[in-house]
């Protein structure tokens, strides 16, 4: 009796093992550092939705020096986060990239000013300096500067366009009237530095029509030839989903979680809560589809750029709902 039980226990072990080395490795790339912009990612993972789904998920976080498209084309990762414009410019210069999830259905991308400067209005950014990120993020401002008219080379009729890096010192300091900022992180870090809502002026993306698709799914495009990837991403899609639903379910809890996973130290409670309840936004009315009409809207913004567009005619192939179809027929 007791070898039977012993042979049970040795199989029961043995099957386990084979379970834990038959989960499925995926590497996602992060379009930034650890923070509650991902939540959804370190959510489902943290809650074991992965690993329910049969999936050994490494997150990579990202940082000013990593380009996403070029992790995936390296070979550093199976899926990546992007944006859909430089995306969509990646793909053009020979980096055949796919969207195969959108969980962001909204941009929190805008331009913050200080009200002092006199800007009420997208006009009156003539003849000031307006700080743009750059790295692939630069392509929405180009565009809508192309489409209001104004030059981005200086001039009382144009705009000074100044390299901002990734922090929000130019308008602490005076060296631009506005800069970029996203509604659930830099905005907030003006804040904090001391210069209250009122003594700000701020211009949405959104609501200026030149909105673009931010924060979607990417891998490359012959990887979906393979029925088995497909499978594979469609139950990491899934996951993920469920991960963001959770995470407007529980924001406070979602942002812990992430603080947790920040090998940094450099992220805080409060920011990270705030930006949490800020993300919500953008992924509520999501279930992870693309959705045509909104890819649309990115792509006539981005050609309408006058004459140094973004892409330069009309992708084709740069979409796809094979995985999204694969993970609703579960």
């Amino acid at each position: 009796m007791q070898r039977w039980i012993t042979g049970v226990l040795a199989a029961a072990l043995a099957v386990g093992a084979a379970s834990a080395q038959a989960a499925d490795p995926v590497t996602l790339q992060l379009k930034w550092v650890t923070q509650a912009q991902f939540a959804g990612y370190y959510v489902a993972k943290d809650k074991g939705f992965y690993e329910e789904e049969g999936l050994d998920v490494t997150i990579n976080p990202g940082g000013p020096d990593i380009a996403p498209p070029q992790v995936i084309a390296g070979g550093g990762a199976d899926v990546i986060i992007d944006w859909m414009p430089a995306a969509l410019a990646s793909r053009e210069k020979g980096v055949p990239l796919v969207n195969i999830a959108q969980p962001f259905k909204a941009s929190g991308m805008m331009l913050t000013c200080r009200k002092e400067t006199g800007i009420t209005k997208p006009e009156d950014f003539r003849g000031k300096t307006l700080g743009v990120w750059f790295f692939g993020n630069e392509y929405p401002f180009l565009s809508w500067m192309s489409q209001l008219g104004i030059p981005t080379t200086g001039g009382s009729d144009g705009v000074v366009v100044l390299k901002q890096g990734f922090n929000v010192d130019p308008l602490l300091q005076k060296q631009a009237d506005c800069i970029s900022t996203m509604t659930y992180n830099e905005y907030w870090q003006v804040i904090d530095a001391g210069i209250p809502a009122e003594e700000l002026v701020v211009f949405k993306y959104e609501e200026q029509g030149v909105s673009t698709l931010e924060d979607g799914l990417y891998v490359l495009e012959d990887k979906l030839q393979d029925p088995a990837f497909v499978d594979r991403m469609a139950r990491f899609v899934r996951a993920s989903m469920k991960g963001w639903a959770y995470a407007r379910d529980n924001a406070d809890e979602a942002a812990d979680i992430v603080l947790e996973n920040d090998a940094t130290g450099a992220q805080t409670e409060q920011h990270q809560r705030r930006m949490m309840g800020e993300i919500n936004k953008l992924t509520e009315g999501s279930d992870g589809t693309l959705d045509p009409a909104d890819y649309e809207r990115t792509v006539q913004t981005l050609l309408a750029s006058g004459s140094d567009p973004v892409i330069s005619k009309a992708p084709e192939g740069a979409w796809s709902h094979v995985v999204t179809d694969q993970m609703k027929a579960k």
